[in-house]
């Protein structure tokens, strides 16, 4: 949406930018039976690889033009932060990154000192921010809920040879004293 009539310096991803990702391997993975923990831990290397696909794209094509002339120039930017859970969202911070969250860019938009021509490309950047790091969360705890049914399937699996092995050893009948 355009409300202005400045070309727009922003140039949001395109299903193109998509087309080179494993999409299939990820919506295939979810809906199928899984014969075992295998299957799980190939979707989740799967998922895991898609979600770094998904960083590297932002990394290419995102970062480097909303580091550039005009944005580069204005107290707030859009950058990276890696998470203690080993993935990487994109988030708003000033320059000296002692601040940081979405109210950054509410109050960027809000401020009279941003230049009105840059307001459909800062509003394009969050829109795409936004769907960017969903897609990117999502990826990451699919797979995290992945890993944690095959370590629930390994749970299962101790449980089943107990008794089974169990079972077996005790075939025979024992006399009583």
């Amino acid at each position: 949406m355009t409300t202005s009539s400045h070309p727009a310096r922003f140039q949001p991803l395109e299903q193109a930018d998509f087309q080179r990702l494993e999409h299939a391997a990820y919506l295939k993975g979810l809906l199928k039976p899984f014969k075992g923990k295998g299957d799980l831990e190939t979707w989740a290397s799967q998922c895991h690889a898609l979600r770094d696909d998904l960083i590297a794209l932002a990394q290419r094509r995102v970062l480097p033009q909303v580091h550039s002339y005009p944005f580069s120039r204005l107290d707030v930017q859009l950058a990276q932060q890696t998470t203690g859970a080993g993935t990487t969202f994109l988030r708003w911070r000033n320059l000296d990154r002692s601040c940081m969250g979405v109210a950054l860019w509410e109050t960027l938009l809000a401020n009279p000192a941003t230049p009105a021509s840059l307001i459909d490309d800062l509003y394009a950047m969050e829109l795409q921010r936004i769907a960017l790091n969903m897609q990117i969360s999502l990826t990451h705890s699919i797979a995290r809920q992945a890993l944690e049914c095959t370590s629930r399937m390994s749970q299962a699996e101790a449980v089943y040879l107990r008794r089974v092995h169990g079972h077996t050893a005790s075939t025979t009948p024992k006399e009583s004293p």
